[in-house]
C-alpha cells in the first residue's frame, strides 16, 4: 500500500472547496431559515383559521338559538295576560251556585262559559302552555310558591290548596302555583 492518495479529495481541495461554495451554503441555510419561518406561519394560519372557523359555528349556532327561543317564547308576555282572564273565568263558574247551574234560566250561560274556559285551555295547549299540577304533589319551590301552612293530616310540605294555578311555557316556568301547604299538627 501506498501512502498517495488516489481519486480522493485531498485537504487542500476541500479547503479551496468550501471557501468557493461558502456563499452559496449561506444562501442555503438562509434560505431554510426563511422556509421555516413561512411553515411555522402557515401552521399559525392554519390554527387561527381553524379557531375562526369554530368561532363563526359558535355564533351561528348561538343565533339560531336565540331565533328558536324568540318563536318559541315570543307570546309569554302576551300568555300571563291571558292567564288573568282565565283565572276570572275559573272563579266566575266557581261561583254560580249549583241550584242556577241545573235551573233552566242560566243553564245556556253556564254552559257557555264552561265552553269558553275548555277552548282557553285547548288554545293555551296549543301554544305549549300547561297548567302545573299542584294539589297533593309535594312543594317544589321551582314551580310552586307557598303562600300559607295549614295545619293538615296530610304530610307535612304537601300542597292541600291552590290559590292560583301554575302555569308553563314549552319547558320553562310562566307563572308558578300560589299553593297552601301542609304542616305537621302541634
Amino acid at each position: 500500500m501506498t501512502d498517495e492518495p488516489t481519486d480522493d479529495l485531498r485537504p487542500e481541495d476541500l479547503k479551496s472547496a468550501t471557501a468557493a461554495e461558502a456563499p452559496e451554503l449561506a444562501e442555503h441555510d438562509a434560505s431554510a431559515t426563511r422556509i421555516a419561518e413561512l411553515e411555522n406561519q402557515l401552521a399559525d394560519a392554519k390554527q387561527q383559521t381553524l379557531y375562526a372557523q369554530a368561532d363563526i359555528q359558535n355564533v351561528r349556532r348561538r343565533a339560531e338559538k336565540d331565533v328558536a327561543d324568540a318563536r318559541a317564547y315570543a307570546a309569554t308576555a302576551f300568555a300571563r295576560d291571558v292567564l288573568s282572564v282565565n283565572d276570572n273565568l275559573e272563579r266566575a263558574l266557581a261561583a254560580i251556585p249549583a241550584e242556577l247551574r241545573e235551573g233552566d234560566k242560566a243553564k245556556g250561560l253556564v254552559t257557555g262559559l264552561e265552553a269558553t274556559g275548555r277552548e282557553l285551555v285547548a288554545v293555551f295547549a296549543r301554544h305549549g302552555l300547561t297548567r302545573i299540577e299542584a294539589m297533593g304533589q309535594p312543594l317544589d319551590p321551582n314551580r310552586h310558591q307557598a303562600m300559607l301552612e295549614v295545619p293538615s293530616d296530610a304530610a307535612p310540605g304537601t300542597i292541600v290548596t291552590e290559590m292560583q294555578s301554575g302555569w308553563t311555557i314549552k319547558d320553562r316556568l310562566l307563572r308558578p302555583a300560589l299553593v297552601g301547604v301542609a304542616k305537621a299538627p302541634e
